[in-house]
């Protein structure tokens, strides 16, 4: 793959398409072609799409429609938000609420669009909107802000990997704006410890939930791996080890990497599988055996990082099959973009490119990455 001109002639131009200029925001509900199926809009991948846009901008091209893409979907956030300040998961086309959901991962990817808009434009009401929406994250995180829980708390007091790992990468993202390290620091380290010593990571998995105590959880839901988050955990570890100098968490990134491999790879048919059971029972998730798009971005950038930072091939050759794998079954060659969901033999389940929870992030995110890595300059697509 070439990566920084696939980026820039494949994967970026096919979700300007979608951009509404309109009502403003992006939709993301995009079939082969990448014509518009459905129109109700994705709150979270309004945030994510500022991202991808304004991070390629920032880093890879200084393409003028990606700014204007950008702040179409900038103008958007305040439809997606409710008076109270927390954002909807979804919304119709001109920003009318259809769902609102107790997970505050919609505000968490809206900082991190405005962080990327801020760095490019320098407008401080970006910057005021993107920590107002890290501000009301952080109070869920923490439980200032109360949610109502999936399942009943006092019957089933757990915490869950996932919050974890996405507040450690939003407050990375914010710590990387000018003058803001040391008010975000001490949060990215506090995540970085929870993953790490928190009791989700054991010799043998990176568990998704765990008990509130940290302990295993010998349950269907407690003993289920994600391979996906698991890699992604791996990467944005060592991410901070490589950030920080934290030598700790270069360790325990590439331990993530190789206690997840055994469990994650389908030695048959190739790929990343979306869920397993740790000791073996049957996964509660239909979908587990299933390859999708996103677990696999993750995996080669872990397999990357780890190669850069450790020099063990094993990691190489890794990466290098992957990239031969995703480029065989996950990318549409005549119509542009990625499928997304595959069955167990690598067959199209599905030939749609988007949908409420696939959109401009994990792919673009992963070719970002893969580019700077081609020019030596891993440390820039951290820090930019």
């Amino acid at each position: 793959m070439n990566f920084k001109k696939d980026l820039t002639t494949n994967i970026l131009p096919f979700w300007l398409k979608c951009v509404d200029y309109e009502n403003g925001g992006i939709y993301t509900c995009a079939d082969r072609e990448g014509n518009i199926y459905g129109t109700d809009k994705s709150v979270w991948f309004q945030g994510r799409a500022l991202w991808s846009f304004c991070k390629a901008y920032n880093l890879i091209d200084k393409n003028p429609e990606y700014i204007k893409a950008a702040k179409a979907i900038y103008s958007f956030l305040p439809k997606c938000t409710d008076t109270d300040g927390r954002m909807y998961f979804t919304v119709t086309a001109d920003g009318r609420e259809l769902q609102k959901r107790r997970y505050y991962f919609s505000e968490t990817f809206a900082a991190i669009g405005c962080a990327q808009l801020y760095k490019a434009t320098g407008d401080k009401e970006v910057l005021e909107t993107c920590e107002k929406y890290f501000d009301i994250a952080l109070k869920c995180f923490k439980g200032e802000i109360k949610n109502q829980p999936k399942i009943n708390p006092a019957n089933n007091p757990c915490k869950a990997l996932s919050p974890v790992m996405i507040m450690l990468s939003t407050a990375q993202e914010m710590r990387s704006i000018d003058g803001l390290w040391d008010k975000y620091n001490p949060i990215v380290q506090d995540c970085l410890n929870e993953i790490l010593h928190g009791g989700f990571l054991t010799e043998k998995a990176l568990f998704e939930s765990v008990s509130l105590d940290g302990k295993f959880l010998d349950t269907p839901n407690g003993r289920i791996v994600n391979p996906g988050h698991s890699l992604e955990a791996a990467w944005f570890v060592m991410s901070e080890g490589i950030l920080s100098g934290n030598k700790e968490a270069l360790e325990m990134g590439k331990k993530i990497i190789d206690i997840t491999l055994p469990m994650g790879i389908d030695k048959v048919h190739g790929g990343i599988i979306a869920f397993t059971d740790f000791a073996g029972k049957p996964p509660v998730q239909l979908e587990w055996d299933m390859k999708l798009w996103w677990p696999q971005c993750e995996a080669m950038i872990a397999f990357r990082i780890a190669y850069e930072i450790f020099g063990d091939e094993k990691y190489n050759e890794l990466y290098k099959t992957f990239v031969d794998y995703c480029e065989k079954y996950f990318v549409d060659s005549e119509c542009g973009e990625w499928y997304g969901y595959l069955h167990y033999d690598n067959t199209p389940s599905t030939t749609l490119k988007g949908n409420i929870f696939k959109g401009p992030f994990h792919i673009p995110r992963f070719y970002m990455v893969m580019a700077a890595m081609d020019e030596g300059k891993a440390e820039d697509y951290l820090r930019v």
